[in-house]
């Protein structure tokens, strides 16, 4: 076993003394050490739980012949942190989260990991973390939220809230009704009910081999949800008796390989997923050693048709919905239909390929999981745009789009996302307008934050068909409209965002994949001359040493120590 190294020979005695202190007997140094990776934390609705979900999954470790070993990570809540300077912590905590699992893995040699995330970065965060230390990994989420209702029935979730915020402002609705929207919106812990980063995360682990059927879907705090950890707990341990050189076939290098990355980016493209999930693929791919770039991503959604919208591309449709009509095994089955080569077969952590996992799926209703013969669109959820404006490429979420998919129309420049916050809701904003939000990317913000607040006040004053909005930051999965992200090179390096001006023209086509902004190349030459670019002051010494190091979101703003 790999626990071995800490655990065996004479001269292991005082290591073996330590352990016993934790409680370790004689029979459990013949056993095979699983790590617990959780990420509980009690200010996260969809983690304030998973100190009780560790306990059941150490309870059916121990049941099944091996000890465990609980270990936690940090976590952020995007919700929480938006809006504010502490979403600039939201994105590095990927790094400290995957950063940790390495340390704790590798420092004790553990044999095998159940890993426990549910929200945001932390599945990613993990899952680049588990890519370093590569011994047979399962991953098991907390779960997602059930979604809520308001008084007159109707459904919500978050993003209700955050565009409420924008109708009151807009004197749309009263206070009373952002109450109500408040206090019903979130009903229960679990990731938030819609289709924004968690469960956008949860279901592509699906899709990557690396989590059990369900995982994206199952909703927590259920008897189903617990029985979907004890079947996790108990693969865990069947890996890990297997003795190292037959369980070494599931070390997770040998699931997340280039044929789960291209996975799950076509689940990703099927059911519009956030477009958080193109930039922690793209440093998942990274961790994996995968050969896998952003131009890639056009290639795979013009073969994928997006069958399944959930919120907030479709607001009546939550996570719950797609789990009653056969969760994420349907919607992968479905998808196969259009070619052999969709979905790529691959071993999966539970001994099957996914082939075989998927073969006997099916939907159980059609008007939340739609057929390839009748999709939201021939094409998938997500697109890449290239052109003067964003060199290296830019992410849009077309699932979302509420408007038309080409807009031309007049920049009105922001510095920051606070300087754009207040000049939406002081009415700077009018139909035809294209936002622009730069320094916000992962070195300019540092951090690059996410963009719910001012998407969901565009949205709640009733622009979101009428204008569209451009950053080098990055959007909350529950952000809908016409919002491009990730533009690369960012302001902060150069980037073209950078050099604009108010009342220029910029140009979006999102089926020919095009974001320009209309100037001669005299004009751009003239302007990049006299540029030099904004460098907010820190005091937060992570940020200025993840500012040092990160790479731009079309590189999966890793961090480069090279």
């Amino acid at each position: 076993m790999r626990s071995d190294i800490v655990k065996v020979g004479h001269n292991r005695a005082p290591h073996r003394s330590l352990l016993r202190a934790t409680g370790l007997k004689d029979e459990d140094f013949n056993k095979p050490f699983i790590g617990v990776a959780n990420s509980f934390i009690e200010i996260i609705p969809g983690h304030f739980f998973l100190d009780k979900v560790a306990d059941i999954i150490k309870d059916e470790i121990r049941a099944n012949g091996c000890v465990p070993f609980e270990f936690n990570t940090i976590g952020v809540d995007d919700g929480i942190a938006m809006g504010h300077d502490g979403m600039l912590f939201s994105l590095p905590s990927r790094e400290i989260i995957a950063n940790s699992i390495e340390t704790v893995m590798n420092a004790h040699k553990l044999d095998a990991m159940i890993a426990i995330p549910n929200c945001d970065k932390i599945v990613p965060g993990m899952i680049m973390g588990a890519l370093r230390v590569n011994v047979p990994t399962v991953f098991v989420s907390g779960g997602p939220m059930a979604k809520g209702y308001s008084k007159d029935g109707t459904p919500i979730d978050l993003a209700t809230v955050f565009e409420g915020v924008g109708k009151f402002e807009a004197g749309e609705i009263t206070a009373d009704e952002l109450t109500d929207m408040e206090c019903n919106a979130c009903p229960s812990g679990g990731s938030c009910s819609g289709m924004f980063t968690a469960n956008s995360m949860n279901t592509l682990m699906e899709a990557m081999g690396i989590a059990l059927a369900g995982n994206g879907t199952i909703l927590a705090l259920t008897k189903e949800r617990e029985e979907l950890y004890r079947k996790a707990a108990r693969r865990v341990c069947e890996i890990a008796l297997m003795g190292q050189e037959k369980s070494s076939k599931f070390n997770i290098r040998n699931i997340l390989n280039e044929n789960a990355v291209r996975n799950a980016f076509a689940v990703d493209m099927a059911m519009g997923g956030s477009s958080n999930t193109v930039l922690h693929m793209l440093a998942i791919a990274k961790e994996a050693e995968v050969d896998f770039n952003l131009e890639d991503i056009n290639s795979i959604s013009k073969e994928v048709s997006h069958i399944a919208k959930i919120s907030p591309s479709l607001t009546t449709v939550h996570m719950q919905d797609i789990d009653r009509a056969g969760g994420v095994s349907a919607v992968m089955h479905e998808m196969s239909k259009r070619g052999d080569n969709i979905l790529k077969d691959n071993l999966t952590i539970t001994g099957e390929t996914l082939k075989e996992r998927i073969a006997n799926a099916t939907i159980k209703d059609t008007k939340i999981i739609h057929t390839i013969d009748n999709p939201y669109s021939k094409v998938g959820g997500l697109a890449i745009l290239y052109g003067n404006l964003a060199e290296q490429g830019a992410v849009i979420k077309t699932a979302g789009i509420t408007g038309d998919r080409e807009f031309t129309g007049s920049a009105i420049c922001y510095n920051s996302q606070d300087e754009a916050i207040k000049g939406i809701i002081n009415g700077e904003v009018k139909a035809g307008s294209v936002v622009v939000i730069r320094y916000e990317g992962p070195k300019g913000g540092p951090g690059m934050q996410e963009m719910l607040t001012p998407t969901s006040l565009i949205m709640g004053m009733g622009l979101g068909d009428k204008v569209a909005l451009i950053t080098d930051g990055r959007f909350s999965g529950a952000t809908r409209g016409a919002s491009i992200g990730h533009v690369s090179p960012e302001a902060a390096e150069g980037g073209m965002i950078g050099l604009l001006e108010n009342g220029d023209e910029i140009h979006i086509d999102v089926d020919k994949y095009i974001l320009e902004v209309n100037l001669s190349d005299k004009e751009i030459a003239k302007r990049r001359a006299n540029f030099r670019p904004i460098v907010k002051p820190l005091k937060s010494k992570w940020l200025k040493q993840y500012r040092a190091l990160v790479t731009n979101a079309s590189n999966g703003a890793v961090l480069e120590a090279d």
